[in-house]
């Protein structure tokens, strides 16, 4: 019999990979913050897979949600109404709060930007979308054009997309010397990139609300307040993807909760059943609805609202709700991880900044803390080597260590990951 490794080399076709090098982790099986490889060796889950993982590895409440609906009613197609649907709708709208009228399911979060964008450009008739250049919204047709990290250029097929800069202080484009300076030269900035490509022209502002895969920019004070002021200036629609930030994993529901904005369409998936089965979403605004109370949207999918996906959808949010996991999230952000996070910056001169909330960190890596040169690729990857080796799991890109564990992680697990973080700069530098 092949082994697990040999049937993945021999068929699988590996995502974001040259095919011919890969080396894959065989994982075996996975519980809470843990998984275990096929020897039997334990990893700390300091990466939630990809950030999606928010209630832990096989919940039995999400577990059970999924079997108890497969026995029920295991498939059903969208344009039927099904109970286990409407309820997964009512508590995500719930969960967001006033500002929503009702819930488009998608398989993703890539998808979810698809469908916003659409629905965004049918309301407003106007075709330009705008979006960050650090930034990742996902791998289909529109969604991967408004990304704007490297990956976006090999996939130029879609159109009616620019791009701008958003706030970045430690790394800033503007020259700024605070993080309130930061806020208020990157709003000037999207003032004047809105004018120049032609307000009339633009349907949506398209933004993470707190950047993930670009290193976790949590944006500056009243930042996303001037954004939604210069939406409404300019008949603009707001659209924030919480894909990853949603669903507890910066403390809140919603990220942009902390933010004192509400948007016209929100897109989410990952956190929503910790990707237990494939689902996203797009929460809808009235003003957006109305658009297509006679008009029929020319959008769909054959899995939308999967009977399966909601059941996951129900039981995660019910047992996030009664176990108090949000906030949990929120406490061992504030209590544990920054200051854990923070102490390790004091002791490693490779550490540049630390940012992020709730269980939503980065960790800004550098070769000179005097210049903020990253970290090159070599030491990056050396340092990966060395966590692994040491039992946890990490999650890198560029010259970043992406601190992004459970939402239901322990302080007893906190402070072993933290150790072994520690004793992996050490390692590295030396």
């Amino acid at each position: 019999m092949p082994s697990t490794r040999d049937l993945d080399r021999a068929h699988v076709f590996h995502s974001w990979s040259a095919q011919g090098a890969l080396d894959p982790l065989v994982i075996d099986r996975a519980e809470g913050s843990t998984v275990w490889d096929e020897a039997g060796r334990r990893y700390l889950d300091f990466s939630s897979q990809l950030v999606n993982v928010n209630i832990g590895h096989q919940h039995p409440r999400v577990v059970a949600g999924i079997v108890e609906q497969a026995r029920a009613m295991a498939t059903m197609a969208p344009q039927h109404a099904v109970r286990v649907r409407g309820e997964a709708a009512a508590r995500v709208l719930e969960r967001a709060g006033d500002g929503f009228a009702k819930v488009f399911f998608t398989n993703g979060g890539a998808d979810a930007n698809e469908n916003a964008i659409r629905m965004a450009r049918l309301r407003t008739g106007r075709h330009k979308v705008l979006s960050t250049y650090r930034s990742y919204h996902g791998n289909t047709g529109a969604a991967i054009v408004a990304t704007g990290d490297w990956r976006r250029m090999p996939n130029e097929y879609a159109t009616g997309h620019a791009h701008f800069f958003g706030p970045f202080a430690y790394r800033s484009e503007f020259w700024s010397s605070s993080v309130a300076e930061e806020g208020e030269r990157a709003l000037h900035h999207l003032e004047r990139v809105i004018v120049s490509e032609g307000p009339g022209t633009i349907a949506a502002i398209l933004l993470e609300t707190v950047p993930g895969t670009a290193g976790v920019l949590v944006p500056p004070p009243g930042y996303l307040a001037g954004v939604r002021a210069l939406c409404d200036r300019h008949g603009i629609l707001l659209i924030l993807d919480e894909v990853m930030a949603g669903f507890g994993r910066t403390g809140e529901w919603f990220a942009f909760h902390a933010e004192g904005v509400v948007p016209d369409l929100v897109t989410f998936a990952k956190g929503v059943n910790s990707g237990y089965v494939p689902v996203g979403g797009v929460l809808v605004s009235p003003g957006v609805l109305a658009a297509f109370d006679e008009r029929v949207f020319p959008g769909g999918l054959t899995y939308s609202g999967h009977p399966l996906a909601m059941g996951s959808i129900v039981a995660s949010i019910d047992a996030m709700a009664d176990e108090g996991v949000v906030e949990h999230a929120a406490a061992i952000g504030r209590e544990a991880l920054g200051p854990g996070l923070a102490a390790l910056a004091a002791r490693h001169a490779a550490v540049g900044e630390v940012r992020g909330r709730g269980v939503f960190w980065a960790l800004d890596l550098v070769a000179d803390p005097a210049t903020r040169e990253p970290l090159g690729a070599p030491a990056v990857a050396r340092l990966k080597g060395e966590l692994l080796d040491r039992g946890l799991l990490p999650l890198t890109a560029d010259n970043r260590l992406h601190v992004v564990p459970p939402c239901v992680i322990t302080e007893a697990e906190v402070s072993e990951g933290l150790a072994i973080i520690d004793a992996a700069l050490a390692a590295v530098a030396g």
